[in-house]
Parts: structure tokens; sequence; C-alpha cells
């Protein structure tokens, strides 16, 4: 089984297990609303909680706990004999595990990459353990909540982006002759999340991973709706007033920079995303 789609009828054999095969070795990401409720789980603020387990600002759960027999370092929030500590707030990305979902013209597909499922190479006591259709096993994980996050996440994400590319088309530093832009948007779209925080401004960072949202924080489409309210309000009130065009390109390049940081938080293909948006520019007129 190489880079599967697979259709939501497919019965494979996806199962859990106290092994914790899921909670090993693996890679991640949160989007702000998936961030909000591992804090909340844990009773702690946001801030208090992205500081203690993740990485990249929020975006990444920390996987350096104690190893398995692999070799694999376990995820912080995984208790050894336990489990998973937050499993009724666990993420999406917990919730679909061992498969991956990729959004296509507005459809959601479910894939997998790889030869043999891990659950079966490194949990043998699921082996012998009825299969189940990729419906019912969403199903059973609940990830409804989360794909909708996600998805709504995506749309956040290229709000932001048409922000930047505002900034560039309608401001008149496109017809200033400007390059510098799109080339340091092209450079951004190399960067990790890493990096690219440490390109956005702390207050700006906190307004993208650590939204100050306190009603409704349980119900996503609300959550999210108010979270891009915020960061609209926000670019509105920062940018209506730039001086010259140096602050204009400094203004595109942290939006973009915004933009692509959210893209890596979502699992979504960020230098992708950076060449498309290039190319919006572009074929609106602007140079590199």
């Amino acid at each position: 089984m190489q880079n599967t789609t697979l259709q939501l009828s497919d019965s494979l054999p996806l199962t859990c297990s106290r092994s914790g095969t899921c909670c090993h070795g693996n890679l991640v990401r949160l989007n702000p609303w998936e961030l909000a409720q591992l804090a909340d789980a844990k009773n702690m603020s946001t801030e208090q909680f992205a500081k203690e387990y993740t990485l990249a600002e929020g975006a990444i759960i920390n996987f350096d706990g104690k190893p398995n027999h692999t070799g694999k370092q376990s995820c912080r929030l995984y208790k050894e004999g336990e489990g998973c500590s937050v499993h009724p707030a666990r993420p999406l990305a917990c919730r679909l595990f061992p498969l991956g979902r990729q959004i296509q013209h507005e459809t959601a597909f479910y894939i997998f990459e790889g030869s043999q499922f891990p659950c079966l190479r490194e949990c043998p006591e699921v082996v012998d353990l009825p299969h189940l259709t990729i419906e019912t096993y969403l199903a059973g994980q609940q990830t409804s909540a989360f794909e909708l996050a996600q998805d709504e996440y995506l749309e956040v994400m290229q709000n932001i982006a048409d922000i930047a590319l505002a900034l560039l088309l309608d401001t008149g530093l496109n017809e200033s002759g400007d390059t510098k832009t799109i080339r340091a948007w092209r450079n951004l779209g190399t960067f990790g999340p890493e990096s690219l925080a440490q390109r956005i401004d702390p207050d700006w960072l906190n307004l993208l991973m650590i939204p100050n949202i306190e009603s409704s924080s349980n119900h996503p489409e609300t959550f999210v709706r108010e979270h891009n309210e915020l960061l609209q309000i926000r670019a509105q009130q920062a940018f209506e007033s730039l001086a010259n065009f140096k602050e204009v390109r400094k203004s595109a390049e942290l939006t973009m920079a915004m933009a692509l940081f959210l893209a890596h938080a979502l699992g979504a293909d960020a230098k992708g995303l950076s060449e498309h948006w290039i190319e919006i520019a572009k074929n609106n007129g602007a140079s590199e």
C-alpha cells in the first residue's frame, strides 16, 4: 500500500491499543482551536500549555518523552501504561492516525502512505481484531468537529494571504517597481515553522496561535469565526495608515509569513502555497 487514496467504505485494520503507536515518534501539528482544546483539557492557559508541551510557538506537539520498544520517543502528553493524558481532546492528527487527510477542490480524501499499517507492525495484540471501514473508524474517533476546525482554518489562512496580496497589489507598491516582496515570499516558503516564528512579531504570533477568545471555545466554527474577525480588525488597524512603501513591504512580508506559519500548523504544503500565491501576484503584474 503506497500513497493510497482510500474510500470511506474501505475496510482496514484501524485499531487502537495501549501500546501507543500513535503517541511515539510522530509529527502532530495543531491549529489554534486544537491548541485551546488541549489547554482546557489540562486546565492550563493556552500560553502556558504551548510553552510546556509544544514546539514552534504551539504549532507542533513536543515528542521528547521516554522511547518505546521501537526507540521512538513519546509525546509529552503520553503516560506510560495509560496512554494519552488528554484523550478526549486529542487533535485531528491523532484521531486520524495512521491515515492522512487531503482537501482537493473542497472534497476531503483520506490517504495512507506506506507498505504496512504501523499498528500491525508495532502493536501485535491488535493483529486479530476485526477490520473497520474508514467511515466507521472516523465516527468512532469523533473527527467531525476537528475536521470542521481544520477546514475553517484553511479559509483563515487564505484570508491572511489575501491581505498580503492586497498590500502588494492594491497600495501602489507593485507599481513602484518593487521586486523585493516576491523574492521575500519565495524565501519564506522554504522556511519551517520555527524559522517563520522568528520572522513574525510576537504580538502577531500570539494573535495567530493564542487568540483571546473566551466564549464558545468548544464550538470550532464559532471559535474560528471570532478568530478570523480579530485578525481582520487588527490588520485593518495596523495597515490602514502605513506611511511609505518600505512599511507596506514589511507588512506584506509579515502577513505572508503568518499565512505560511498557519499552513505548517495545518499540515499544508507551505512551499507550494507560497508559489501559488506568488503566481497570483505575478499574474496581476507583480515583478520579481
